[in-house]
C-alpha cells in the first residue's frame, strides 16, 4: 500500500514479511534488533534533499566506489523514543539531536537537512512502527539517523551526492551492568581526538579511532576507556560512549566543549538539571592527576557518565598507570541515582517535564 503525506511516500511492509517482535524484553540487549521500516532521502546538487520516503527495512545498494567506504564522509545521531504508562509514545529532545546532526554535517562538508521537515518524517516513521517501542523499565526505541557520501569516485574531495536514512530498533540497557557502577581504564598510550580535528562531530572517524584502545581496555577487564587530551595527555575529556562528570565535595566538574569532545544532549540535560538544583557545575580542564589526588584524599565523591545510550552510568573504579582508584565506596552514588531517577522519570512520563524536552508522537 502506498500513500502520500505531504511530500513523503510511505510503502508499508506486507504482513507476510513483517518481523517477529521480541516478546521477552529483558533479552533485548542493545543494537541487535531493528524495526520493520526505515526512512530514506537522497541529495544531489541539482535537486537538493529530495525523494523522502518510508520503506520496509532493507539492505542498502552502494557502488563499491562510494566515497563513504573509502574516505569516511559520514555523520550520524542517536536518540530515543519512550512508551509511557498510558501507551503513548514520546521523543526526548529529538530536534536537538537533528540540530547537532547538522553541526556535524557542516564539519564533514555534508549538506544540512531541514530539521523541521525531517522531524515530521521521523514522527511518521515511529508512529508506523509503534509496535516496536518496548514498554518494560529501562527499555526504549533507539533511533539512528545517518548520512553517507555516495559518489562513486576514488579521489579525496567532498561527495556531490548523499543518502540520508533513519533506522530504529528496541533496546534495553547499553551496558550489561545496567544501572550499576562500571570500571573505566585511563588510556595514556592512545588518543581519540585533537583540537582542530573532527572530535566534536558525531562521525565514524571518531569511533574508529577509539576501537583499539577500547579493545585493550576490555582485555584488561574494563568496561570503557577514559580518554585524555591528545597534546599533553593530561586532561580528561570523555569516555568512549559518554561525557564524564566528577563530583568533588559539593560541586560537579566536567570537560569543556573545546572542540575535541561531543556536545552531548544528555550532558546538557544533566548540567541544566544540576544548576536548577543549585549545584555548581564547572566546565573546566581537569587533569587526571587532580582526579587521582581527590580520590586519595576522599574529596572525589562520585563519577558518572552521561549519554543517550546509557542515560546515566555510575563509575565505581578508575584505573590509571597500573593503579586502581575506587570511587567512594565503589557503589552508585546518591547524586548519580538522583539524576538518573529524575531524568528517566521525565523520559517515561513519571515526572513533570519543566523543560519541554518530551514531544508526543502518538
Amino acid at each position: 500500500m502506498t500513500e502520500k503525506i505531504k511530500k513523503l511516500t510511505i510503502r508499508k511492509v506486507s504482513n507476510d514479511r513483517a518481523k517477529k517482535k521480541i516478546r521477552d524484553e529483558s533479552k533485548l540487549g542493545f543494537g541487535k534488533y531493528f524495526s520493520d521500516h526505515m526512512f530514506l532521502m537522497n541529495y544531489s546538487i541539482k535537486d537538493g534533499w529530495h525523494k523522502p520516503r518510508i520503506e520496509p527495512y532493507h539492505n542498502l545498494m552502494l557502488d563499491p566506489a562510494s566515497m563513504v567506504l573509502h574516505y569516511g564522509q559520514e555523520v550520524f545521531e542517536g536518540m530515543k523514543a519512550y512508551k509511557w504508562g498510558d501507551g503513548s509514545i514520546y521523543l526526548f529532545r529529538a530536534k536537538d539531536n537533528l540540530i547537532r546532526l547538522n553541526r556535524s554535517a557542516l564539519k564533514m562538508c555534508i549538506p544540512e537537512i531541514n530539521v523541521e521537515e525531517v522531524y515530521e518524517y521521523l514522527k511518521k516513521l515511529i508512529a508506523l512502527d509503534k509496535r516496536w517501542v518496548p514498554k518494560s523499565k529501562g527499555t526504549s526505541l533507539y533511533i539512528r539517523p545517518n548520512i553517507i557520501a555516495t559518489d562513486p569516485y576514488l579521489g579525496v574531495r567532498a561527495s556531490e551526492t548523499y543518502l540520508f536514512y533513519i533506522i530504529t530498533g528496541p533496546v534495553g540497557p547499553y551496558y550489561p551492568e545496567g544501572f550499576n557502577p562500571i570500571k573505566i581504564y585511563v588510556s595514556t598510550e592512545y588518543v581519540r581526538a585533537v583540537r582542530g580535528g573532527v572530535g566534536e562531530a558525531k562521525t565514524m572517524a571518531n569511533y574508529a579511532a577509539s576501537l583499539y584502545g577500547q579493545m585493550e581496555a576490555k582485555k584488561l577487564g574494563f568496561t570503557q576507556v577514559l580518554w585524555l587530551d591528545a597534546i599533553e595527555r593530561k586532561y580528561v575529556e570523555e569516555v568512549g560512549t559518554m561525557n564524564i562528570f566528577f563530583v568533588v565535595d559539593e560541586e560537579i566538574y566536567t570537560a569543556p566543549l573545546s572542540g575535541t569532545i561531543l556536545p552531548g544532549i544528555t550532558r546538557d540535560s544533566v548540567i541544566r538539571i544540576c544548576r536548577d538544583w543549585g549545584i555548581k557545575v564547572n566546565e573546566t580542564a581537569l587533569s587526571i592527576e587532580e582526579i587521582v589526588s581527590w580520590s586519595q584524599s576522599g574529596k572525589l565523591k562520585e563519577v558518572f557518565g552521561s549519554g543517550t545510550a546509557a542515560v546515566i552510568s555510575p563509575v565505581g573504579l578508575i584505573s590509571y598507570k597500573g593503579k586502581e582508584y575506587q570511587i567512594g565506596d565503589g557503589k552508585t552514588g546518591n547524586l548519580s541515582s538522583k539524576i538518573y531517577e529524575y531524568l528517566t522519570g521525565i523520559q517515561y512520563g513519571k515526572v513533570k517535564d519543566p523543560y519541554g524536552w518530551m514531544d508526543k508522537v502518538v
